[in-house]
């Protein structure tokens, strides 16, 4: 019976273009070909296997690569912040002090890292636009210390997506937002200050994945070319009026960024922070722009591509065929249930790269389907923060696993499909799916 259950749904599943998509998307990552032609690659595939014309894929594609101008924005702005942040030595110094403090404990540094990566999201919101910055400089300490990159990579990926999961400030609380919101419009009325009440057992699992890649997986020493300068231990330290100057500046592109809800807006006054109090000089405007550009551009571009795929996916009507092959078979089960709107939810996102924008998608169909099958409030919510956060880490497309890359990568000795898609993808969507199927059956 269950053999017979199975072929069905292959069978039903086979044709569909985000399927398809998706695991050409994958594919294309594997054998190195490069994200934003992978990308428009799998859209185009989308796109002919629902019968589209050329021309209407490619408008849909650029069309929808509006929808990510806020984020990529950002990203550039937070860019210049960072650039800014280099350029007054706030950055060096940090480094220093890191490398000092830590002395030869490895463990220590993931700490560190693991702390400084929740921090831009949920206290300083600069998001991944740390990492070019402070990561290259510590590239020769953890040459030094034998350090498996694959672990770091695991350390930053943690920071960067457990805490808009479990806790509700900066970005964790636009996410579980978005999750109240699209859980009350279809039917579950949940106020969103509850949410991190239950979803927090997701970033618990997290945490031991994390533990697993850092003491298990990648404990053994690696060895690295030396190929980065390494960092001058006798620089002095001391913060100065221009440093004060630059943590202000960070400290109120989060105030703003609260307050107005515009990340952007809150990048833009912080820089104008810096530059108003000349912690950089005005000469230096347009340089540090082009260095933020350079730092963030190219992740901000794969952004951009990744909204043009969606609007693609989801153009092609192949979510809801997705979701409705699997429909008549998990109605009855909830265990079978929950496991198909985790992998539904794992494919969806791997393909966008974006767990905020997969909850509305999901949100149609799996939370009425929750609400019929009998699904707690508690349950649902783990398993719709799970369902849209699979995929986040070990998607080539997201920000997740580009952040990572762009600064263990510095060298030239950090493959993004293999030494960061691959470890965070298998530790983290493992624990999130087991975290969401043990909740199901005690919330």
């Amino acid at each position: 019976m269950c053999i017979e259950l199975v072929e069905r749904i292959y069978v039903s599943m086979e044709l569909n273009p985000i399927l398809i998509s998706v695991i050409i998307l994958c594919i294309l990552c594997v054998l190195r070909i490069n994200v934003l032609f992978s990308l428009m690659i799998s859209a185009i595939t989308a796109g002919l296997l629902a019968n589209m014309s050329i021309d209407r894929i490619m408008d849909l594609f650029i069309s929808g690569m509006g929808q990510n101008s806020e984020t990529a924005l950002s990203y550039i702005l937070l860019g210049t912040l960072a650039a800014a942040m280099t350029h007054t030595g706030l950055a060096q110094i940090l480094s220093i002090r890191i490398a000092k403090f830590i002395k030869d404990n490895k463990y220590l540094l993931i700490a560190i890292l693991v702390l400084i990566s929740m921090m831009s999201q949920n206290l300083i919101p600069v998001h991944i636009a740390f990492i070019p910055i402070l990561i290259p400089p510590l590239l020769p300490l953890m040459n030094k210390l034998k350090l498996d990159r694959r672990a770091v990579a695991c350390a930053l990926a943690f920071g960067l997506k457990a805490p808009y999961i479990a806790i509700p400030a900066g970005f964790g609380l636009i996410f579980q937002g978005l999750i109240a919101d699209n859980m009350t419009q279809n039917g579950m009325p949940i106020v969103k200050t509850q949410v991190w009440h239950y979803s927090w057992l997701l970033g618990f699992a997290m945490f031991v994945a994390l533990l697993i890649a850092v003491f298990v997986t990648y404990r053994k020493p690696r060895e690295y070319k030396s190929l980065v300068s390494n960092i001058d231990l006798n620089q002095d330290t001391k913060l100065q009026k221009k440093h004060y100057i630059t943590l202000l500046g960070a400290v109120v592109t989060l105030v703003v960024q609260l307050l107005s809800g515009s990340l952007p807006l809150g990048a833009l006054i912080g820089l104008g922070i810096i530059f108003g109090f000349r912690a950089v000089s005005h000469k230096k405007m347009d340089f540090l722009m082009n260095e933020g550009v350079g730092l963030m551009g190219y992740i901000a571009f794969v952004m951009l591509v990744c909204a043009g795929y969606a609007l693609v996916l989801k153009e092609t009507g192949g979510i809801d065929s997705l979701l409705n092959s699997v429909l008549p078979y998990i109605q009855h089960s909830k265990l079978l249930a929950s496991l198909s709107m985790l992998l539904i939810g794992l494919v969806i996102t791997i393909g966008i790269g974006s767990s905020f924008g997969t909850i509305p998608i999901l949100a149609v169909l799996f939370i009425p389907l929750c609400s019929k099958l009998g699904f707690s409030i508690p349950a649902t919510v783990v398993l719709f923060c799970a369902a849209a956060a699979l995929g986040d880490a070990g998607s080539p497309a997201s920000d997740t696993t580009l952040g990572p890359s762009a600064g263990l990568n510095a060298d030239n000795q950090h493959n993004h499909i293999k030494d960061t898609c691959i470890p965070t993808f298998v530790h983290y969507n493992t624990a999130l799916i087991l975290a969401a199927l043990v909740a199901v059956y005690f919330l």
